[in-house]
């Protein structure tokens, strides 16, 4: 029986590696050095580091990561939950436990209504997994508010968004939030990068709605898209104004084939 607020990982020397010395040695691979700034937000993938390790990593080597991390992910399970944080304890990798933090969680879950204080979901869940390895090798001291989220209207979107905002605005000179999305899955790299670019723009101008009318409307099948737009309505209610894209890449970079790609997007919002 797993120990009560400890998630072990599910994917480790699967989606990264098992042992500390082969991840820190991939993480550096990655995380190559560059000058780094204090943003409130950000978008990483989190596929398999072969593929989208490149990708993440150009974020981290710019993020300058505060205190405390709350990354929001999409669900792939419906164990759970539908709109779950973790509240208290630690998740562990190979690089050690990661704790949560529990005031920003007990603020989340306060001015969230939709939001549900839920283990059940996160531990089958790899999307936040694999970015908290990235969270600890730039801030080893960072602490970490795992939210899951599945499927949102437009309306629970902008009510959620305004909640992370409001719960958010006490430690916004000590929190980022970090967005987990993969972009377009399982379709050519001329048809994911054209799709791609239409969600990238929304992302970049912070437009929530927008967001979720493209992926709509273009069949863009990006599976953080609910995370994403929660999290560009409540950066833009704290005070951000656009994003910028680092770096965009398909797994076609790593795998060869140009016929069935995932497009990975790395941005930063200021």
């Amino acid at each position: 029986m797993a120990t009560p607020n400890l998630r072990l990982p599910v994917v480790a020397g699967q989606f990264y590696p098992a042992d500390e010395g082969s991840l820190r040695r991939e993480l550096a691979s990655y995380v190559v050095a560059a000058e780094r700034e204090r943003y409130p937000g950000g978008l990483c993938p989190h596929a398999g580091y072969v593929y989208s390790g490149p990708t993440a990593g150009e974020l981290f080597a710019r993020l300058d990561v505060p205190a405390v991390a709350v990354l929001l992910g999409p669900k792939h399970h419906a164990a759970g939950a539908p709109y779950a944080v973790w509240p208290a304890g630690a998740w562990r990798t190979p690089l050690g436990d990661v704790p949560v933090n529990e005031e920003v969680a007990a603020a989340l879950l306060e001015k969230c209504p939709l939001l549900e204080a839920d283990e059940a979901a996160h531990r089958p869940e790899h999307s936040l997994e694999v970015v908290v390895p990235f969270i600890q090798y730039v801030n080893p001291e960072a602490a970490i508010v795992p939210v899951a989220l599945g499927p949102m209207a437009a309306a629970a979107v902008r009510d959620t968004g305004a909640g992370v905002a409001a719960a958010l605005e006490p430690f916004k000179e000590s929190a980022v939030v970090v967005v987990s999305s993969d972009m377009t899955h399982y379709e050519s790299a001329a048809s994911a990068e054209r799709k791609d670019a239409l969600a990238i723009e929304r992302l970049k101008e912070l437009d929530a709605e927008g967001l979720l009318e493209v992926v709509a409307a273009h069949d863009i099948s990006m599976c953080g898209v609910w995370p994403a737009a929660v999290a560009l309505a409540a950066l833009r209610a704290l005070g951000a104004s656009g994003g910028t894209l680092i770096r965009y890449a398909t797994s076609a970079e790593a795998s060869g084939d140009y016929g069935h790609v995932v497009g990975y997007a790395a941005l930063s919002f200021a």
